[in-house]
């Protein structure tokens, strides 16, 4: 089955899709879900090197990197994964790379890296990646993979779909960001993870990911 877009972006209609965003941030008067303090938590980071805050952060959106792993990443391995940050270049919008995106891509050599650290699955690959990158490198897990019929990081499909037409999905991810009161720390990725999750978790879908330890379910991907 090919790549899709959630069901609430298919249609001009942008009700269910703000409904989600609002829902999940708290802007409709009950209470945010846990993942929504992923995007702003730590307040600003070195963009190339892993910190404290990007490991605390990723546990807001429900999963945990492993202790051992962890080590390797903030210390043993450290220079390795800033070398690798670096090669990605700046953040910048996933709808701009104008080549197709390939195994040997820097954010996807990034990822294969992550994956490389001991319990460190793609869900918390895609999650580490997105802390750094928030605008580059879109977070993958189960629920967002059910929902849009991804195979683990199907990066080219989106890439391609926030390009079509003009970059109309782009410009439409940021008019609902603005329109449901969020700030410019929330990405169009992040904005697009959101929706699909929400729509996914409304379906009642279930995290399948090794990954997803603490309870998608309660926290909030």
């Amino acid at each position: 089955m090919s790549y899709r877009l959630p069901e609430a972006l298919q249609t001009d209609d942008d009700t269910r899709a703000l409904a989600f965003l609002r829902e999940y941030y708290g802007r409709d008067g009950g209470s945010a879900y846990t993942g929504s303090y992923f995007d702003g938590w730590g307040g600003q980071q070195d963009p190339d090197r892993f910190t404290a805050e990007d490991v605390v952060a990723v546990t807001f959106l429900s999963v945990v990197v492993p202790p051992m792993a962890a080590h390797r990443l903030l210390h043993t391995e450290a220079e390795r994964f800033c070398r690798l940050l670096r090669d990605v270049g700046p953040d910048r919008d996933f709808a701009q790379e104008t080549e197709p995106v390939h195994r040997d891509w820097p954010g996807w050599r990034l990822e294969t890296a992550l994956r490389e650290l001991p319990g460190v699955g793609r869900t918390i690959a895609s999650k580490l990646c997105a802390r750094k990158r928030p605008r580059l490198l879109p977070i993958y897990d189960s629920v967002v993979g059910e929902v849009t019929c991804a195979q683990s990081w199907q990066w080219e499909p989106l890439r391609q779909a926030l390009r079509a037409d003009d970059g109309a999905l782009q410009a439409r991810l940021l008019r609902l960001r603005d329109a449901a009161g969020l700030d410019a720390t929330v990405s169009a990725l992040r904005v697009y993870d959101v929706i699909a999750w929400m729509e996914g978790r409304k379906r009642g879908v279930q995290p399948t990911d090794p990954d997803d330890q603490l309870g998608a379910a309660v926290t909030g991907s």
